[in-house]
């Protein structure tokens, strides 16, 4: 069970992620991934690079840059993730607001969750499945984030954050349907698995 509270949750979620990327073979950040044009490593750099900008546009808070993802994504994965904690552990960031250009104003801890926390979560599968390791995810979490989503469906596409849904049986479990939603085929194999 993921906690609720969002410090506790990144907490959660993002030490799930560490283990897969500690788990990773040497020779295994070059694995495609199941997000086309995309490779191991570049699950860990879409992570790492698109939130400490999000974050800084709508707090004014700025993310200490870490190692290349390039030269150890393991180290900076570790660096980014140790960050995001460390504001979310921040007593002040709990009363403080996110309040970017293009989204309404919400509590800072929220907008972490929603837009972050829940995007490590989902990747978690792509790292995990690109790589050969354990890719089960939450049941639960699943259910949540495919239900929420479902209503926003029209706006996600065309947002380009998610690719076009994939088709899954309606008795599939939580897991495959939050897969199948966001452009995921929940039966992509790598070519060789590592």
């Amino acid at each position: 069970m993921i906690p609720a509270d969002p410090a506790e949750e990144h907490r959660s979620i993002a030490g799930t992620f560490t283990e897969r990327v500690r788990g990773v073979a040497a020779d295994g950040w070059d694995a495609q991934s199941p997000v086309a044009d995309w490779q191991a490593r570049d699950v860990v750099r879409h992570l790492v690079e698109w939130f400490p900008g999000f974050l800084a546009g709508g707090s004014g808070i700025e993310l200490a840059a870490g190692p290349s993802v390039d030269d150890d994504p393991v180290k900076a994965w570790e660096h980014h993730a140790a960050a995001v904690q460390d504001v979310l552990d921040d007593p002040r960031t709990g009363t403080a607001t996110f309040a970017h250009p293009r989204l309404p104003e919400m509590p800072l801890p929220q907008a972490v969750s929603k837009f972050y926390t829940n995007d490590v979560f989902m990747h978690t599968w792509d790292l995990a499945r690109a790589t050969g390791q354990d890719d089960r995810l939450d049941e639960a979490r699943c259910q949540e984030l495919y239900e929420g989503m479902l209503p926003m469906d029209d706006v996600l596409r065309q947002s380009g954050q998610y690719g076009a849904k994939v088709p899954v049986p309606d008795d599939a479990d939580w897991q495959t349907k939050m897969l199948g939603f966001i452009g995921r085929d929940p039966e992509w194999r790598p070519a060789t698995a590592r």
